[in-house]
This record gives C-alpha cells, structure tokens and sequence, in this order.
C-alpha cells in the first residue's frame, strides 16, 4: 500500500508541474487561469501535506534509544560532494 500513496504523491506533483507551466507559457483566458491556479493551490497543498508526513515518519526512524527523534539537516549528497571539493 505505501506505493498507492507514493504514486498519488508523483502523480499530484506531475500535474502540478504542468499546471505551472501552462500558466507561465499559455496566454489563458482569466477564468481558466483561475481554475488551473486553484487546482494548483489543492495539489500543492496535498504534496505539502504528504511531505510533511513522510518528514514525520523519518524523524520516529531516526529516534535515538531513548525513543526522542534524532532531526539532522537533510543534505542531498551533491552539496555534501561540492563542498567537500570546495574545501568548507
């Protein structure tokens, strides 16, 4: 079942994605911009909410032995790699 809920994130995301760039490239008349842009808000707000579920989930994973949640800074391994070259 976690997959269901991954692919609902995807998908709400993909159409998000798509929402942004039809109101960015397409001359749209007012009232289907409006539609879009309110679509746009519901999906952000889901993909917000999913997010911060799965956030939640990872803080209990990481919980020290005391069962406190152990929050480190999430950096992807780019940065970590090109500061590293850069000598910080």
């Amino acid at each position: 079942m976690p997959r269901a809920k991954s692919s609902e994130f995807e998908k709400a995301f993909q159409e998000l994605e798509e929402i942004v760039k039809r109101l960015e490239s397409e001359e749209l008349p007012l009232d289907e911009s409006l539609q879009l842009f309110e679509k746009g808000i519901r999906l952000s707000r889901f993909c917000n909410q999913k997010l911060e579920e799965v956030e939640k989930k990872i803080e209990l994973i990481l919980a020290d032995s005391k069962g406190q949640p152990v929050v480190e800074p999430f950096e992807p391994e780019e940065e970590e790699d090109a500061a590293t070259e850069e000598g910080l």
